[in-house]
């Protein structure tokens, strides 16, 4: 991961997010998004399919559900029980591949719940609800 190997880029973030925190809520975690644009968008529900589904009202979500996505087979099977919700979200970012063994996601994953966090903090002030679902 970058941060670890660099951690004076967190560093930097951290100053960062932290001067733009009164002006706009979850400010660091979307400089953190900066690393899942390149495969996810966000802002609305017609943004073109990158690599990965888009993340527009996200939370409450079933796992593998969203149409126009192809899905893995693993994605969907995993989502037959579940919604995205905060729970969900920590453990999977935590290790995609890990927690979902087959996943079209080919991403390690983050290992700082803190990190985690501040992205899913600034996802739900793009959710319609604008909450982070427990």
């Amino acid at each position: 991961m970058v941060f670890r190997k660099y951690p004076i880029v967190l560093a930097v973030l951290a100053v960062t997010g932290a001067a733009f925190a009164q002006d706009e809520p979850a400010a660091l975690g979307k400089l953190l998004f900066v690393r899942c644009q390149g495969c996810h968008a966000v802002i609305d529900p017609a943004a073109v399919v990158k690599r990965g589904p888009h993340l527009h009202d996200l939370f409450g979500r079933k796992p593998g559900s969203l149409a126009g996505y192809e899905y893995s087979e693993a994605m969907v099977t995993f989502g037959q029980d579940k919604v995205w919700d905060k729970t969900t979200l920590t453990r999977f970012l935590h290790g995609p591949p890990d927690v979902v063994p087959g996943t079209k996601m080919a991403f390690s994953g983050i290992k700082s719940d803190e990190e985690i966090e501040e992205i899913l903090a600034y996802l739900a002030t793009l959710d319609p609800d604008g909450m982070v679902a427990e």
